[in-house]
């Protein structure tokens, strides 16, 4: 797999929620921080996502915000 993105993450898949059109789907990383997607039901049957499988979360933004505690 090649990509453009720069945040390529690989973990594996702790929970998917299923929704009617949509799925949310929880990547675990390796020190344990998660990566929440939603994506639709299509997608993930397509890609034959299932938990425990290995999967990446792909992140491609042209901006992310920064915020800060006051």
């Amino acid at each position: 797999m090649k990509l453009s993105a720069r945040n390529v993450l690989k973990g594996k898949i702790k929970s998917i929620g299923e929704g009617v059109v949509n799925n949310e789907v929880v990547i675990e990383l390796a020190g344990g921080e998660t990566i929440v997607s939603i994506i639709t039901k299509q997608a993930c049957e397509s890609l034959g996502l299932a938990v425990g499988k290995p999967a990446y979360a792909v992140i491609k933004a042209s901006s992310v915000m920064v915020g800060v505690d006051h």
